[in-house]
């Protein structure tokens, strides 16, 4: 007899313990709505900050074209009383370079949000492509201070 009061004893305490962790079919609504909108909240706030970060790079791109356009012009002006051959190498060099950095210019104009993944990849590869030509400006700079 005391085994059938336990038995039923514990199997009353584990039913109403197995009821209460239980959840009811609105309480699981309310809990999927809530998920789905913190969810919308956290991908609005990361495709905001993905425009934010193609708004800030493109005007950090168009502010060192301007200056690498500002070099050219000057270069220009400081080859102007050279020597004939020096002065011909020289605007090869400038009409290359103003060449890369209007492609530059092409390239981030053209470029269309894609997705994240994609936009890391070509902001990555533009920085490096930036750079190079960064480095060129540099390099021809150096003749002219010799």
């Amino acid at each position: 007899m005391k085994k059938i009061i336990f038995v039923l004893t514990a199997s009353l305490f584990a039913s109403t313990i197995f009821l209460i962790s239980c959840n009811s079919p609105e309480e699981k609504v309310d809990t999927a709505e809530k998920n789905v909108l913190e969810a919308n909240k956290n991908l609005d706030k990361a495709n905001e900050e993905y425009l934010t970060d193609i708004k800030n790079f493109r005007k950090e791109t168009a502010d060192k074209i301007e200056a690498n356009n500002q070099s050219i012009s000057q270069f220009k002006e400081r080859i102007e009383h050279e020597k004939n051959n020096i002065k011909m190498d020289s605007e090869k060099k400038i009409a290359e370079l103003e060449q890369k950095n209007s492609d530059s210019q092409k390239k981030m104009d053209d470029y269309k949000a894609e997705g994240k993944e994609q936009w890391q990849k070509f902001k990555a590869d533009f920085s490096r492509g930036m750079d190079e030509l960064g480095k060129a400006f540099k390099d021809l700079a150096i003749p002219s201070v010799k």
